[in-house]
């Protein structure tokens, strides 16, 4: 009887996502919203997502990734580097 109950809970969910009578803007934050409240090894799958994004994108850019336009003070200068490196190939 439990799983009755809990797939007529996901029926009324679904209702109340998908009338017509709330705007489509709301009616899409209340699927993910329901969708995210509802997981449990999802929560753990995006945090070792977003824990990857941040190596891959803060950690690697500091240490492996040297900014070589910021010895240059003025625009003309950053931009003759970079048409001087981009149209002479090694």
């Amino acid at each position: 009887m439990a799983s009755a109950n809990g797939f007529f809970n996901i029926i009324s969910i679904l209702e109340k996502i998908y009338s017509m009578k709330e705007p489509l803007v709301k009616r899409i934050w209340l699927f993910y919203y329901d969708g995210f409240r509802s997981m449990t090894l999802g929560r753990t799958l995006w945090l070792i997502i977003a824990i990857k994004l941040f190596i891959m994108f803060f950690i690697l850019k500091l240490f492996f990734f040297r900014s070589e336009l910021g010895v240059y003070s003025s625009q003309e200068e950053k931009s003759e580097h970079v048409i001087k490196n981009l149209t002479n190939p090694k």
